[in-house]
């Protein structure tokens, strides 16, 4: 088993939690994303250089040419067959072939909003920053935009619904907790659909912290953590004043918990690693959940983490 966390500055990999020392093994630039998937072999690692793939548990990666460099998602088919890469700027390809060759999905390019996608610290450009696939709906495919919403595909992404009504449009990242089941973490709200997005539901309203970054589901708990506005304000005596919180009831109530870096650092990312959730913060620290429900530093590496995953 290794830990891959996916930071501004490539890939790192670690054998052991608590942290002994983290290898820095993907000189990729920033990574956005570093996924597994239980029907593909291997970890991916989604950077601004581009899509790779590592099969010997991260230590060695190859780029597997996604036709846009800079890849913010990535996320294979339940059945294995199909590789998705989502880029910067918005437009979503396919791998039939395990990611020798790349195919775009002209459908994503039709919906109605397309126009209106843009983010104006990304070039004014939008890009697609989430993609989920639940192994019971495994022709759904659900893409979140930064800036544009979420959209949904029910034939492996050749046709394309837009579900953002009712959610805001800065997503950054959609857990998809059952076939029509998603959490969406977005930059002004964390909200939850039941339906498959034809309906959302806001999970923060008592929160006075609006800007998330991802949640994660692990034994019965949905976690996620908040800033109280979004990166650029984190500098200064308070840092990002963020907050923790935690929900045994799928959002409908939430707790917060403190943790160390807390509120100075942000959770930015989220894994298990042997039944333990472990998070990661954007000044690089990695916390860990213990039995109680305490949290307690596993680790640090010199730079802001983005992504974790286990390999």
């Amino acid at each position: 088993m290794a830990v891959l966390i996916g930071t501004r500055d490539g890939v790192y990999r670690t054998a052991t939690v608590p942290v002994d020392d983290a290898e820095r093994v993907l000189d990729g630039g920033d990574t956005p994303r570093v996924r597994t998937f239980p029907a593909v072999d291997g970890a991916f690692a989604a950077t601004k250089t581009g899509l790779y793939r590592s099969t010997d548990e991260g230590e060695t990666w190859v780029n597997l040419g996604v036709p846009r460099e800079e890849v913010y998602s990535v996320v294979a088919s339940s059945d294995g067959d199909r590789l998705y890469a989502g880029t910067h700027p918005a437009h979503l390809y396919v791998s039939t072939d395990g990611g020798e060759t790349w195919d775009e999905l002209d459908g994503f390019r039709d919906l109605p909003s397309r126009a209106e996608w843009h983010t104006p610290r990304h070039r004014n450009e939008a890009h697609v920053r989430s993609l989920g696939v639940h192994p019971e709906r495994p022709d759904r495919v659900i893409a979140g935009v930064e800036v544009g919403g979420i959209h949904v595909s029910e034939d492996r992404g050749e046709t394309w619904t837009e579900r953002r009504d009712g959610v805001q449009d800065d997503v950054h990242h959609v857990l998809v907790l059952g076939p029509d089941e998603y959490v969406a973490s977005c930059g002004d709200g964390l909200y939850r659909t039941r339906d498959a997005g034809q309906s959302w539901t806001r999970l923060d309203a008592a929160l006075d912290h609006r800007y998330f970054r991802e949640a994660f589901a692990h034994g019965g708990r949905l976690y996620a953590a908040a800033a109280r506005s979004p990166p650029g304000t984190w500098t200064g005596d308070d840092g990002a004043d963020a907050i923790l919180v935690e929900s045994t009831d799928h959002g409908e109530t939430m707790a917060t918990a403190s943790y160390p870096g807390g509120p100075e650092a942000v959770i930015l990312a989220w894994t298990a690693v042997d039944e333990r959730v472990v998070a990661g913060t954007n000044d690089g620290r990695l916390i860990g959940r213990d039995e109680e429900g305490t949290w307690t530093g596993v680790g640090t590496i010199s730079v802001g983490i983005r992504s974790l995953t286990v390999c």
